[in-house]
C-alpha cells in the first residue's frame, strides 16, 4: 500500500461515472409513461450513494477537519475516499484497529517536535501500520525510511537489525525529516509531497511549472506522488468518519506490556523463547528491528523487548535460559537463519555456486590487480617470523616448522577502488564479509574510495604450493577434480513474516533475484512462511 497509482484514481472515477449513468437512464425511461413507482426512485437514489460520498458532504467536513495541514477538497480525494469507503472498506476497518498500537507514540512524538497532530495519519499511507513493511524501492519501516536516508537519520542497519523497523527510533526519525523538509518548503502540502518523492523531485516539478503550490504543480510531479497528498487526506477524513459510513473497528490491537532485557553477544531468538516460555511471534511483534531470528557475536547491549507476563519467570531462571540462548551452534560458521545440510550439486548448481564465488581478478591482467600493500601482521620481517614459530613450536613438538609458519597470520592492506563493494572484496579474497567488518570495525557495508582495508589471510605458502598457484598443468587438473567432487554447505535464510524475493536479496551481498530464484528453482515471486532458502 506504498503507492496507489492512477489505477485507483480511474477506478475512482469510474465508480462515479456508473452511478451517474444509471441515475439518467431511469430518468429517460420514467419520462414518457410516468410509470416508475416512488420505490424504484428510492432505490435509484440508493445506488448513487453507495458508489459515492456527495462531494458536497466532503467540502463541508475536510474544512472542519482541517487544523495545520491543508486539507483540500479534489477529484483525486473524492476517488480515494469513494475507493476504501465503498470498494475496500475491509482495509479503512483494518486501520481503525490498528491505530491504538501506534497512534499514541505517534502523537507524543509529533508533540516533542511540535509538528501538527495529524502527520500521525501520514504513516497509514506509507506502511498500512505495519513495522516490517518494505517497498519495491527498498523504503522501509511504518514511515517508509530508504536505506541513504536512513543511514542520514542514524538508524543502524546491517544483515541482523535494521532500526527502520523499530516504530520509536523510525517515528523519532521520521519527524526530524518532516520538520527539515518543512524548513524547506514552508508548505505542508510540498513537505509532504517531498517526504515520498524526495526534496529535489519537487523542486525540479516547481521549476517546470513556474508555481509553488501542490495542486497547480500537479502534473509535474511522479504519477506515484500524485496520489500521495489525496491518499493522506482521505484517510485523514476516513479515521473520523468512517463509523458514519458503516465501517467500524471490531477487534482492536493494542501494545503488548513489556519489559527489557539487555543482550550482549550472540543470541538465538528462537531458543531464547523455547526456554522462556514466550511466544516468538510475541517477540517478533515486540522487535520488529530484527531481521532475523539471531544476534551476531558483535552485538553490544541490544535492547530485547519481552512481555511482563513471562518476565518474573525468566528472571527465575535468567542463567540457564540466556546460557542456552547464547550457545553457539558448531555449524554457524555455515549458516544464518538455519541448520547447514551437507549438499551434493547437479552440474547446473555447480555453475551457479561458482558464480557466487568467482575471483574478479582471476582473469584480469597484471596492471589492472588493485593496489595493495602487503605487511606481517606482526610488522616482522620473515626471519622473525620463523623464530617467532619456532618458539611456538616449542609448546607444539609435533608440528614441523613449516605447518606452524604457514597457519600464522599476515595482514594486508586492501585500498578501496571506485566501484567497488565490500561484498566483492570478501568474494576476491575468498573470506567472511563478517569478518572483513570485524577487522575493519565497520558497522555497515558502506566503504569510499581510497579507504584502507585490513584482510587476515594465511602466511606464506609452501615451496610446491607456491608451484601450484604459478599454474602447472598437474595442479590444475588435480583442482579441477577437486572441484567437480566436492560436496558444499550453503548458507539460508527462513523465510519471515514480510520477506520477499527483493528484501532477501538486498540483505545478502552479492545475491540478485534471479540467482536466489534459480539456485532454490523457484519460478514465480511468492514465498511461503517458514520456507528454507539457499542464500550463499
Amino acid at each position: 500500500m506504498k503507492y496507489l497509482n492512477l489505477r485507483l484514481l480511474k477506478a475512482g472515477l469510474l465508480s462515479t461515472a456508473l452511478g451517474l449513468t444509471i441515475m439518467a437512464r431511469a430518468e429517460i425511461k420514467s419520462q414518457p409513461g410516468q410509470q416508475q413507482t416512488d420505490n424504484s426512485n428510492n432505490k435509484q437514489d440508493s445506488l448513487v450513494a453507495v458508489n459515492t460520498v456527495p462531494d458536497s458532504v466532503l467540502r463541508e467536513r475536510l474544512a472542519k477537519l482541517q487544523k495545520d495541514v491543508p486539507l483540500t477538497y479534489h477529484k483525486a480525494v473524492q476517488s480515494y475516499i469513494d475507493y476504501f469507503t465503498f470498494r475496500k472498506p475491509s482495509i479503512t476497518k483494518l486501520m481503525l484497529e490498528r491505530q491504538p498500537l501506534f497512534f499514541p507514540l505517534y502523537e507524543r512524538m509529533l508533540a516533542e517536535y511540535e509538528l501538527p497532530d495529524e502527520l500521525k495519519y501520514l504513516s497509514i499511507v506509507e506502511s498500512s501500520l505495519t513495522p516490517r513493511a518494505v517497498s519495491h524501492s527498498g523504503a522501509g519501516g511504518l514511515w517508509q525510511i530508504m536505506p541513504g536516508t536512513g543511514r542520514d537519520l542514524k538508524l543502524y542497519q546491517d544483515d541482523y537489525i535494521d532500526e527502520r523497523m523499530d516504530p520509536v527510533k523510525a517515528t523519532e526519525a521520521a519527524c526530524k525529516y518532516l520538520r527539515d523538509l518543512y524548513a524547506i518548503f514552508g508548505d505542508w502540502e510540498l513537505t509532504l509531497a517531498a517526504y515520498n518523492c524526495g526534496p529535489g523531485a519537487v523542486k525540479r516539478a516547481m521549476r517546470r511549472s513556474g508555481k509553488g503550490s501542490y495542486y497547480t504543480l500537479y502534473d509535474n510531479l511522479p504519477k506515484e506522488t500524485r496520489g500521495y497528498v489525496p491518499q493522506f487526506v482521505a484517510f485523514t477524513y476516513l479515521m473520523h468518519y468512517a463509523n458514519d459510513h458503516g465501517i467500524f473497528a471490531e477487534k482492536y490491537e493494542y501494545p503488548i506490556p513489556m519489559d527489557t532485557v539487555q543482550i550482549t553477544g550472540y543470541f538465538n531468538l528462537e531458543t531464547f523463547a523455547k526456554h522462556s516460555n514466550m511466544s516468538l511471534t510475541d517477540l517478533q511483534k515486540m522487535n520488529p528491528a530484527i531481521t532475523t531470528t539471531v544476534l551476531p557475536t558483535h552485538t553490544n547491549r541490544y535492547p530485547l523487548r519481552v512481555p511482563r507476563q513471562q518476565y518474573a519467570y525468566f528472571a527465575s531462571n535468567r542463567r540457564v535460559i540466556m546460557d542456552s540462548a547464547s550457545r553457539i551452534p558448531a555449524s554457524m560458521e555455515h549458516i544464518l537463519l538455519a541448520h547447514a545440510e551437507a549438499v551434493q550439486y547437479g552440474d547446473e548448481a555447480k555453475k551457479d555456486w561458482a558464480a557466487l564465488g568467482q575471483n574478479p581478478l582471476a582473469k584480469a591482467r597484471f596492471e589492472e590487480t588493485p593496489a595493495q600493500e602487503t605487511v606481517a601482521a606482526s610488522e616482522k620481517s620473515p626471519k622473525s617470523i620463523n623464530q617467532s614459530a619456532e618458539e611456538e613450536l616449542a609448546d607444539n613438538p609435533e608440528e614441523d616448522l613449516e605447518a606452524v609458519v604457514k597457519r600464522r597470520p599476515q595482514k594486508q592492506i586492501y585500498v578501496v577502488r571506485k566501484k567497488d563493494n565490500l561484498g566483492d572484496i570478501a568474494d576476491r579474497y575468498n573470506i567472511e564479509l563478517y569478518d572483513l567488518k570485524r577487522w575493519n570495525h565497520l558497522r555497515s557495508t558502506t566503504i569510499h574510495q581510497g579507504q584502507k582495508l585490513v584482510i587476515l589471510k594465511e602466511v606464506a605458502e609452501t615451496h610446491n604450493e607456491r608451484l601450484a598457484d604459478q599454474g602447472t598443468s598437474k595442479s590444475r587438473k588435480k583442482a579441477e577434480t577437486v572441484a567437480k567432487t566436492k560436496i558444499y554447505k550453503p548458507r539460508y535464510h527462513r523465510v519471515q513474516d514480510g520477506d520477499t524475493l527483493w528484501n532477501i536479496a538486498q540483505r545478502y551481498d552479492g545475491l540478485t533475484i534471479d540467482r536466489l530464484k534459480k539456485l532454490n528453482h523457484i519460478r514465480s515471486n511468492s514465498l511461503r512462511l517458514g520456507q528454507k532458502l539457499i542464500v550463499g
